[in-house]
């Protein structure tokens, strides 16, 4: 072993040898958090009008999860990942020679009003202050609760993709792709490019979608993700099995996921299965602004929280911009565009000389109506179905706690109201993943159970840490009532 090589390994498997970083100030100007489409552009361009910029990322590279190690991916042929992959590495570059400060492996568990950001890294925890914050947290995978979703060798079609992208790895034995929307197929395209094979595609896309999108089906035509997305689905049909038209599924197994049992048209058919990849498309990361108090309403469209923004990326929290997915499902260049937009705002509320020589807001503004182009066809062409979004009987909801759906049904029964109540009932929300898991599932089921509307019944309530930390850090932290408040609200 090099020496390299060495230390390459030590670094990851031994955090106590890694080099201490931390914030070098203890204020900035803007605090980007999340190194995304939409938080690598907001950095940039901030840093680059002269701002003291610094940008937060938990991963260990640049990219976020749609251009995921695109610095240090073992893959190199370009045509196997496609080129909008590689499109990241240019806005890397850019965002690398702005004079940014980028701290990669830092977790952010607090943001407060007074945009105090709680920040771990390494395993030491501080807080630094900003003037203006903007979060670009990106999406996160909705749940996807089948029966048998929580077995090993069941996970999601983002996780394997993940995989891929930094390792270069390929799921291996009988491999089954469920789901519906873009990454679905994306995904499929290049596992098998790599030389990988997947047994079947299941695809769930409720058939009476495709007449409710037909009225927005000009403006998706003339988007530019229509010849892409076709080029891909004829890929992936030209090379593997694929049906259409599912309308359930269950996994199972002892001890780790053995078969899948799906139906089709009226028929049940059960296959044998090594790796199940499930997706059913994405909606906003939310924990994080939620915990700071920026109001979100319920998306009847894209079925999800999204917090309300002014045209700039405004939450109702001042000096919190939210910028990319985390704003609403749009996609990686409509995240650029809008890292940009909340970028400019910042810029011009703290040094609006310096706005002369950037990109307008109207053309930035310009930008993301063309990205969104035909966003409204897929979102209703790839509305998930309803029994793969509100399960039954002893399906888990929250695999933290391992809560059935019918034990929620059960808690609502007996006085059960919304999901903070049902913490007190059944602890759901209150594992390590903080209801990113089960937070969407949960509101439908107790909406459906007690007769009314997600807006109605509502979400967690969120507070810090929004991503575990070791109390070790809390004790390290300064014994003031600020470094008090921003966990013990």
């Amino acid at each position: 072993m090099t020496e390299q090589v060495q230390e390459k390994c030590e670094a990851v498997f031994r955090p106590d040898l890694r080099k201490n970083e931390s914030p070098k100030r203890d204020e900035y100007d803007v605090a980007v958090i999340g190194a995304g489409p939409a938080g690598l552009a907001a950095a940039a361009l901030t840093a680059k009008a002269g701002l003291a910029t610094l940008l937060l990322d938990e991963n260990q590279g640049p990219g976020g999860q749609v251009w995921r190690a695109v610095t240090t991916t073992p893959v190199q042929d370009k045509a196997l990942l496609g080129k909008d992959y590689w499109a990241g590495q240019a806005l890397v570059d850019e965002m690398r020679g702005s004079g940014a400060e980028i701290l990669q492996g830092a977790t952010v568990w607090s943001l407060d009003r007074n945009l105090e950001i709680g920040v771990s890294v390494n395993g030491r925890a501080c807080f630094v202050k900003a003037k203006r914050v903007i979060i670009a947290t990106g999406a996160l995978e909705r749940p996807f609760p089948i029966p048998g979703w929580t077995l090993p060798g069941v996970m999601t079609a983002g996780a394997a993709q993940t995989v891929l992208k930094s390792s270069g790895l390929l799921p291996e034995g009988r491999t089954v792709i469920a789901g519906q929307g873009p990454l679905l197929w994306l995904l499929s395209a290049q596992i098998l490019r790599m030389g990988g094979k997947i047994d079947l595609v299941l695809d769930t896309t409720d058939k009476r979608n495709y007449r409710r999108a037909l009225p927005h089906a000009a403006a998706f035509i003339t988007s530019p993700y229509f010849l892409k997305g076709l080029s891909m689905m004829r890929e992936v049909r030209r090379k593997t099995r694929v049906v259409s038209g599912i309308t359930s599924l269950a996994a199972s197994g002892e001890g780790r996921v053995q078969s899948l049992a799906f139906e089709a048209q009226g028929k049940k058919t059960t296959v044998p299965v090594d790796v199940l990849l499930l997706h059913q498309g994405v909606v906003p990361n939310v924990n994080l602004a939620m915990s700071a108090g920026v109001r979100h309403h319920w998306d009847d469209a894209q079925l999800c929280w999204v917090p309300e923004l002014d045209a700039n990326g405004a939450s109702s929290v001042p000096g919190i911009h939210i910028a990319g997915d985390g704003a609403g499902i749009g996609g990686a260049l409509a995240a650029v565009a809008r890292g940009r937009i909340a970028a400019r705002a910042a810029i011009d509320a703290l040094k609006p000389e310096a706005g002369a020589n950037l990109p307008g807001v109207s053309e930035l503004k310009a930008a993301v109506a063309r990205a969104e182009k035909g966003r409204l066809f897929l979102d209703i062409l790839f509305r998930p179905a309803k029994q793969f979004r509100v399960p039954s009987g002893d399906t888990i909801v929250c695999r933290c706690e391992e809560v059935t759906a019918q034990d929620i049904r059960d808690s609502v029964a007996v006085g059960a109201t919304g999901p903070n109540q049902l913490k007190a009932y059944r602890r759901t929300g209150m594992g390590p993943c903080q209801g990113r898991l089960c937070g969407l599932t949960v509101s439908e089921l107790m909406a459906e159970a007690r007769g009314k509307t997600p807006e109605e019944i509502g979400y967690y309530r969120l507070r810090a840490p929004v991503k575990p930390i070791m109390l070790s850090e809390l004790a390290q932290l300064p014994k003031t009532d600020e470094a008090t408040k921003a966990v013990v609200r």
